[in-house]
C-alpha cells in the first residue's frame, strides 16, 4: 500500500475540491451545449476554463465578452489624445468615468484574491487560439448596458450605487472569491443584496443579460460543438432561458440592443430657459425696467460661470480650464447644442497633456479616488463637472429670472 504522505494528502483534497468546484459550475444543457460559470477575479476559474477548453474539445468557445471590452482585455494599449477628444465631443465622459468606476472596484478585488480581473477569459480567448479553435462574442455592448441601467434607475437608487461604489469600503473581508463560486446559496444571497441596493440596475445587469446571453448562444448552435463561459452570476439564469424555445429567447435579443430612450423633458427645460432669458429681456427693456434687466444678467452670469467653474475646480482642474469653463457657461447654457464642460476639458487635454503612462496607469486603476490624480482621469472629470456645474448655474438662474418676473 503506499504511504499517505502530507503531500498526497493534500492534492487529493486539491482534486477532491477542483471535482466539485467544477460540478458547482459546468452546466451540460445538451451533449454539443456545455456553460461554464466564472468569477472573473478567481484562479480556479481560469484552471477550470483551460482544462475545459483541453478536455472537452469544443468546436467554438463563446465568451461574456463585447468587443470593447474584448479589446481592453487583449490589447491594453494606451489612450490617445484624439480618443479622449471623442469622447469628450461625444458627451461620453459621465459614462466613462462609471464604467471605470465598475472596472476599478472589480480591479480592487482581483488584487484581493492573486488575479486578475478578466483572467479567465483571456484564458479561454488564449486556450481557443492555441487549439484554433473560433472564438464568439456574445455579451451586449457595455455601454448600452450601462445607459439601460442608468436610465433605469431612479435618482434615489443611483446615489445609492454611486455611494457604494465610489466611496464605500467592503465590509465583509472574510468572504473568499472561491467560497462565493463554491456555494451557490452564497452567491445568491450576494446577488439579492445587490438587487436591494439597485432592483432596476439588477434587472439591467442580470436578468437583461441572463437572455441576451442566452439569446446569443441560441443563435450560433448551429455552429457545432460551444462551450460558453458566462460570469457565475449568470449561469443558472443562462441555463434557465437555454430551456425556452430557441425562437422565444432569440426574438428578445433586438429590443435588448436598443439603447434607453433619452427624456424629453431636460431638452425642454434647456431650450425654454434661452427663451424665457430673452423673453424677460425684451419685456424688461421694452418696459424701461433697467434695474431689473441688470439682476437678470448679473444673475445668469454669476450662476453659470460660479457652478461651471466649482465643478471644474472640484474635478482640480487647471486654473485656465476654470476659467474657460466660467468664460463658457454663460454663453453655452444658451445653446443646448454645447456644453461649458467640453470646452473646459479640451483645454484640461491642452494644458496638461496625458502621457503615455498616464493613460497606461488609468487602465489599471484600482481606486477612484485615483482618478483626481491621473491626467486621463482628471480630463474626464472636468469634461463631466464641468458640465453639472453648468446645468445647475442655467436651471438655478433659469429660477432666479422667474422669480424676478413674478415680483
Amino acid at each position: 500500500m503506499w504511504p499517505i504522505t502530507p503531500t498526497c494528502t493534500q492534492r487529493c483534497r486539491h482534486w477532491g475540491d477542483s471535482v466539485a468546484f467544477e460540478a458547482r459550475n459546468v452546466i451540460d444543457v445538451d451533449e454539443r451545449l456545455r456553460v461554464v460559470g466564472t468569477a472573473h477575479i478567481s484562479t480556479q476559474s481560469v484552471e477550470l476554463v483551460r482544462r475545459q477548453i483541453k478536455e472537452w474539445g469544443p468546436d467554438l468557445v463563446a465568451v461574456e465578452l463585447c468587443p470593447s471590452r474584448m479589446a481592453a482585455l487583449t490589447e491594453p494599449e494606451t489612450l490617445e489624445s484624439e480618443d479622449l477628444l471623442k469622447i469628450i465631443n461625444e458627451g461620453r465622459s459621465a459614462m466613462i468615468l462609471l464604467q471605470s468606476a465598475l472596472a476599478a472596484q472589480q480591479r480592487r478585488m482581483g488584487i484581493a484574491s492573486g488575479e486578475k480581473p478578466g483572467a479567465e477569459l483571456l484564458a479561454a480567448i488564449e486556450a481557443a487560439e492555441d487549439a484554433e479553435i473560433p472564438i464568439e462574442l456574445i455579451d451586449r455592448d457595455v455601454v448600452i448596458t450601462l445607459r439601460r441601467a442608468w436610465a433605469k434607475m431612479g435618482l434615489f437608487e443611483k446615489w445609492r450605487v454611486l455611494n457604494a461604489l465610489l466611496w464605500d469600503e467592503d465590509e465583509d473581508e472574510d468572504v473568499s472569491i472561491e467560497e462565493m463560486l463554491g456555494d451557490s446559496d452564497l452567491l445568491s444571497k450576494l446577488l439579492e443584496d445587490a438587487r436591494a441596493v439597485a432592483p432596476r440596475a439588477g434587472e439591467v445587469l442580470i436578468d437583461e443579460r441572463d437572455a441576451f446571453l442566452a439569446g446569443r448562444i441560441q443563435q450560433i448552435r448551429g455552429k457545432g460543438k460551444i462551450l460558453a463561459v458566462v460570469g457565475a452570476g449568470h449561469l443558472k439564469g443562462v441555463a434557465h432561458h437555454l430551456g425556452e424555445p430557441a425562437m422565444e429567447t432569440t426574438s428578445r435579443l433586438a429590443e435588448l440592443k436598443l439603447e434607453p430612450k433619452k427624456p424629453t423633458w431636460p431638452k425642454a427645460v434647456v431650450m425654454t430657459i434661452p427663451i424665457l432669458l430673452l423673453g424677460a429681456v425684451i419685456w424688461m427693456a421694452y418696459n424701461g425696467e433697467m434695474g431689473d434687466l441688470r439682476q437678470t444678467a448679473e444673475a445668469w452670469l454669476v450662476l453659470n460661470a460660479l457652478l461651471a467653474g466649482l465643478g471644474v475646480l472640484v474635478a482640480r482642474g487647471h486654473p485656465l480650464s476654470i476659467l474657460v469653463g466660467a468664460i463658457a457657461s454663460p454663453i453655452t447654457s444658451l445653446n443646448p447644442t454645447l456644453a461649458a464642460g467640453w470646452f473646459a476639458g479640451y483645454t484640461q487635454l491642452k494644458v496638461a497633456a496625458p502621457t503615455g503612462k498616464d493613460a497606461q496607469d488609468f487602465l489599471v486603476l484600482d481606486e477612484f479616488s485615483l482618478f483626481w490624480r491621473n491626467r486621463v482621469g482628471r480630463v474626464l472629470m472636468v469634461t463631466a463637472l464641468g458640465n453639472l456645474g453648468s446645468t445647475l448655474g442655467a436651471w438655478l438662474a433659469g429660477g432666479a429670472i422667474i422669480g424676478l418676473l413674478l415680483s
